[in-house]
């Protein structure tokens, strides 16, 4: 099995339209993260990450939905709100 996180992106420090790295954050922890896949993506938005690249865009209210659900599977621990 699979598991895509949903995170923020922070930050873009590629412009290249072939290779673009932008940081995203996962509720307090950052990341680097590749945006090929997402070229429409930009900072602000909020975006489904595997194994360090994002596959798509979403809506924030769908992210922070999955990052609950997320969280209660989790018994203990809290990492920091967004």
């Amino acid at each position: 099995m699979c598991l895509a996180v949903p995170g923020k992106i922070t930050a873009i420090s590629a412009t290249d339209p072939l290779f673009r790295i932008g940081t995203v954050d996962f509720g307090g922890i950052s990341r680097e993260v590749n945006l090929d896949c997402v070229p429409e993506a930009g900072i602000g938005d909020y975006v489904i990450v595997h194994v360090g690249i994002a596959l798509s865009v979403m809506q924030e209210n769908e992210a922070l939905a999955i990052r609950d659900d997320l969280r209660k599977l989790l018994p203990g621990e809290q990492p920091p709100s967004p």
